[in-house]
């Protein structure tokens, strides 16, 4: 299944090629943000040195040396139409220095979200294997969905399976059902993007998504190849949504929860929604 038809297709295609050939002139876009109220330590590498383990239907980003004490969570994710992990390199390592282990599906069509949740499933079968590098080293209740474009969707399709404890769905494509969706979700989206327009693709699935604890962000002149490589200036969110959701960290959970969230009043953000579920408390 494919996200875009015809010449988008296409167009998305040429246009991830066309990023994973020049990061110089990514990285001079991104490399002075504006300073902004979310913590911008987020985005600083964490404390954790990374390992990849590149197999034939997943890549794994983890920590190099994992945990003897306290598991790991999880973090699945979907690439956007066209593009495999390394499209994502940059970010999908940056997780793992957080203590993350990343199950990102190789797949170039990660609609349906299957492939996101191989990675899970795999990684919750190697947790009980003796002798595996992963046993017991995985937090098989927490667990997070995410990806970019078509993997947005992905990885809103892959958050309705009860396993994926939180979402996040980022410039998410169409093909996708919220209604679905069981735990705490953020949408994010770029306010210039002409591909997954804000208005007409992101806003309404958060509005339609009233079950669960929402959170609707819309990033200031980003277009939609921002998260490409790095995560750009998307990063630092991403990680502190996860590092609240799946690690239970009370800094990172300031940034989405309370009246002045550091989220609400960054200048960085040109519009966040929380729904009802959210504002009281349940984010």
């Amino acid at each position: 299944m494919t996200l875009f038809p015809g010449r988008v297709f296409l167009a998305v295609v040429v246009a991830f090629a066309a990023v994973l050939v020049a990061p110089a002139a990514h990285a001079a876009e991104t490399a002075d943000p504006v300073a902004s109220s979310v913590d911008p330590r987020w985005a600083e590498p964490g404390p954790f040195a990374v390992a990849v383990d590149a197999g034939p239907s997943h890549t794994f980003y983890r920590p190099a040396v994992l945990d003897q004490g306290a598991p790991h969570p999880v973090i699945v994710w979907g690439n956007g139409t066209g593009a495999t992990p390394a499209a994502y390199d940059g970010l999908l390592r940056h997780w793992a220095s957080y203590g993350f282990i990343v199950a990102a599906a190789n797949t170039p069509f990660a609609n349906d979200g299957k492939a996101m949740l191989g990675g899970a499933r795999w990684l919750i079968g190697e947790n009980q294997r003796p002798g595996s590098r992963y046993y017991r080293k995985v937090d098989t209740k927490a667990i997070g969905s995410a990806g970019h474009s078509q993997g947005g969707a992905g990885a809103i399709n892959a958050g309705a399976d009860p396993i994926v404890t939180t979402t996040i769905a980022l410039q998410p494509g169409p093909l996708a059902d919220v209604g679905k969706l069981h735990g705490p979700t953020l949408f994010l989206a770029g306010q210039t993007d002409t591909i997954v327009k804000p208005g007409s693709i992101v806003l309404p699935f958060y509005e339609a998504a009233d079950q669960i604890p929402a959170v609707y962000a819309e990033l200031k002149g980003a277009g939609h190849f921002e998260p490409a490589l790095d995560g750009g200036r998307f990063r630092g969110v991403l990680t502190a949504w996860f590092t609240y959701r799946l690690q239970g960290d009370e800094r990172a959970k300031a940034e989405f929860a309370g009246p002045s969230c550091g989220l609400c009043t960054d200048p960085e953000w040109s519009d966040v929604r929380r729904n009802d579920k959210a504002e009281s408390g349940q984010v």
